[in-house]
């Protein structure tokens, strides 16, 4: 055992000494994909090795998540996950514990939604469309990226909060959802900011409220949710940066001072701001909380709601 340790302790003051793998659970071209890409190029640079982007879609995260658990232990494969790592937790039977067996890293970054609807339609508040909707209800329907998704569950938190009874119409992916939406053909969307601010500012959706606890830097004139009397409405994307059970602590140690480097570099704070995404970094116990954290109140919701997987 004494052997063992002093060459245990080498190889963690000596990693990485050859290319990472980040594994990507969502197609090339999506948020995720770009947030991964855009962070992986200065944690490159500080870290001294080549950052390989690996995308592995499908089934919310799931096929990603178990090539990253298959892999060594060894800091050398990471898995960029975001909001529905959470949710499968309590959603799906998983073959694997997203708690026990990947190790939180570092959470990267936080993005509220924005509620929206057509430019066509009467409301210019959420209380109006709450109004309308429980005048009318069943009448009024919103759009998702796939059941469990944050859109979807954003709409449901709001259903539950306000009372109303509208109609969920998930799609495959959030370009098809906010085509519909443009077209008229739904009634709001919760979108992300990077999909939906250069409508909003082309005139042909109106956003009436964004998600996060305050208002967005890049929407100063846009309430939160919170504040048009929903308190304590929260619901915020996040990416963050996983790695397998067993990861020495040293490295798991040495990727999340990597992350949070990154996310101070000046073209991420600039390339994110612009795009109503806060960048976090923090540390792998605050991101840990974090987790715990939606995992009770995302698994809240869909006890009340009865939200079941697609």
């Amino acid at each position: 055992l004494a052997g063992i340790l002093p060459c245990t302790a080498a190889l963690a003051q000596s990693f990485p000494s050859k290319p990472l793998r980040l594994v990507v659970p969502y197609p090339p071209g999506g948020g995720a994909d770009g947030n991964a890409r855009l962070l992986s190029q200065p944690m490159s640079a500080i870290l001294g090795q080549p950052i390989v982007v690996e995308n592995k879609p499908g089934a919310s995260g799931i096929l990603a998540a178990t090539s990253v658990l298959q892999a060594p232990a060894d800091g050398y494969t990471v898995l960029f996950d975001t909001f529905p790592y959470v949710v499968n937790a309590v959603m799906h039977k998983l073959s694997f514990d997203p708690i026990k067996d990947l190790i939180p890293v570092s959470q990267a970054i936080n993005m509220p939604l924005i509620l929206v609807v057509p430019a066509e339609t009467p409301f210019k508040s959420v209380q109006e469309l709450v109004t309308y909707a429980k005048a009318n209800p069943g009448k009024l329907n919103y759009a998702s990226y796939g059941a469990g998704g944050a859109a979807h569950l954003a709409a449901e938190m709001l259903g539950r909060d306000a009372g109303i009874d509208w109609v969920h119409v998930p799609y495959k992916g959030g370009a098809p959802a906010m085509a519909d939406v443009l077209a008229g053909r739904v009634s709001a969307y919760f979108t992300n900011p990077i999909t939906g601010l250069a409508h909003i500012k082309s005139g042909k959706i109106r956003p009436l409220a964004t998600t996060g606890p305050q208002r967005m830097k890049i929407l100063p004139d846009v309430p939160t949710v919170a504040e048009s009397g929903y308190k304590g409405f929260d619901v915020v994307e996040w990416n963050g940066f996983f790695v397998p059970k067993g990861t020495p602590d040293d490295v798991v140690l040495k990727l999340s001072q990597a992350v949070k480097a990154a996310t101070q570099t000046p073209e991420v704070q600039k390339r994110m701001g612009d795009t109503g995404v806060e960048p976090i970094g923090n540390t792998p116990a605050e991101f840990a909380a974090f987790l715990q954290g939606q995992i009770v109140k995302w698994g809240d919701l869909v006890k009340s709601n009865n939200i079941k997987a697609d």
